[in-house]
């Protein structure tokens, strides 16, 4: 029996979660957390479609929580087998996975609500990795194998390329937008029969890379003329590092002045720590930057606030002042008390560089809302809205539509996943009618025959 089943990641931006079968053997790729409504919560409770004990291996394309948040279900519910990742993937992974525990603790401990899985499960399944190197054979069993390949996604992100004897099978994960001032370019893929490729920005296109950094400089600029605050709610993993990376060398060619920089994310400061320890994953630019300067996510202004009475200091700072905190949905105690502050000023700017879920509340300023609720209190919102879509670590419909055309071999099927409706939809019509490559996009639990 050749089949992929489709748990996680149909349907939605979120919960990635696939199980190749393949003369008996079943591979799994990612087993990722449901993320943004108390539907979603239900969703990760609900029992896993499969016996987890059925499982042979699990491979991870990179450790952001909707690819790696249901692991320590996983193993709960009886997984014991291999988890296989790069070594940075595996790093960042127990970074964010005891992060995440201690939250959802607390939130369950509030709520009278049962966890998701115990302490004991996180490092259980944290102790089942196994790092291997890139376009390295990883044997599975006589006639299956996989790769893993660079999707410069994040630091360690890796596509996965399963040879199943006279067959391959690529799992894109996160396809990186490139050029990105730390990470390679994707692994370009030749030959491929079935392709599973995410579709996050498959309606929409990207600034290019030099407009984003004029547009964040004149950004920091117009803070210091107004006298202002600059938020800017970032992912912790990634998209910190690059702002970081990018405001760094702003400053060391004095094209911005030199204001308070507040990274006000523990989450954020940890995980650029494990960016320190892997750099030679980066690309040739950054590695060259880094033989010339000590640090690449340090500079003169920047200050580091991990504990909740330094987050505090921030609110009595004088202006101009940026403060990077939480993420684009808008989820998150330190960046709800940002806005709380920031939102009725009219000299403030909110920015947004990332991804903001439907419904959440990043999406609704994004969106043009007059007034938001945070903390059950109305506020207005007098402040600018902005966002520079060109830091967004998501590949753009012309990438992702590029990258399938570079692929010789003929394709029978591309299966579009990890995207809203609309943009998965307009994926699938975009290769169907432009590269003229079958498409399916695909729903929740569907299992569907390979040849």
């Amino acid at each position: 029996m050749k089949t992929l089943g489709f748990y996680g990641g149909a349907g939605g931006v979120t919960g990635a979660n696939y199980v190749l079968e393949w003369d008996g053997l079943r591979l799994m790729v990612d087993c990722g957390l449901f993320q943004g409504s108390r539907f979603a919560e239900q969703e990760n409770h609900k029992t896993l479609a499969y016996d987890p004990m059925s499982i042979n291996a699990v491979c991870i394309t990179h450790a952001h929580a909707d690819h790696i948040g249901r692991l320590p279900k996983l193993v709960k519910d009886g997984y014991k087998g291999p988890i296989y990742s790069t070594e940075p993937t595996a790093a960042l992974a127990r970074v964010m996975l005891e992060d995440a525990y201690k939250i959802m603790a607390h939130e369950c401990e509030y709520q009278k609500d049962e966890p998701l899985y115990t302490e004991q499960d996180m490092h259980a399944a944290l102790r089942l990795f196994q790092p291997i190197p890139y376009n390295t054979e990883k044997k599975l069993s006589d006639s299956v194998s996989f790769y893993l390949r660079d999707s410069a996604h994040i630091l360690g992100s890796a596509m996965i390329e399963v040879h199943a004897r006279d067959r391959i099978l690529v799992f894109t994960g996160d396809i990186g937008n490139t050029p990105s001032p730390l990470l390679k370019s994707p692994y370009p893929v030749e030959f491929c029969d079935y392709l599973l490729m995410e579709s996050v920005y498959g309606d929409r296109f990207h600034e290019p890379a030099a407009e984003r950094k004029i547009k964040l400089e004149r950004m920091i600029e117009d803070t210091v003329t107004r006298n202002g605050t600059l938020i800017i709610p970032v992912f912790a993993l990634e998209r910190t590092q690059e702002l970081l990376a990018e405001m760094d060398e702003l400053i060391e060619h004095n094209r911005i002045p030199r204001i308070p920089v507040y990274l006000d994310s523990p989450l954020a400061i940890h995980t650029t720590e494990v960016y320190k320890q892997f750099t030679s994953y980066f690309n040739e630019s950054a590695q060259a930057d880094l033989r010339h300067e000590h640090d690449l996510f340090q500079f003169p202004g920047l200050v580091q606030t991990l504990t909740r009475e330094e987050s505090q200091t921030i609110n009595n700072a004088p202006h101009p002042k940026i403060i990077m905190a939480g993420n684009p949905h808008g989820y998150g105690s330190r960046i709800a008390h940002h806005f709380l502050r920031a939102l009725p000023d009219p000299n403030s700017t909110i920015l947004f560089v990332g991804y903001a879920r439907v419904s959440s509340l990043g999406r609704k300023l994004v969106d043009g809302a007059q007034e938001v609720v945070i903390f059950g209190k109305t506020v207005p919102v007098r402040a600018q809205i902005a966002n520079i879509s060109g830091y967004s670590s998501h590949a753009d419909q012309t990438q992702l539509k590029n990258f399938v055309a570079g692929i010789h071999k003929p394709i029978k099927n591309v299966f579009v996943t990890m995207g809203e409706s609309h943009s998965s939809e307009t994926l699938a019509s975009v290769i169907r009618d432009e590269i003229g490559i079958h498409t399916t996009v695909p729903k929740m639990e569907d299992v569907i025959e390979l040849d």
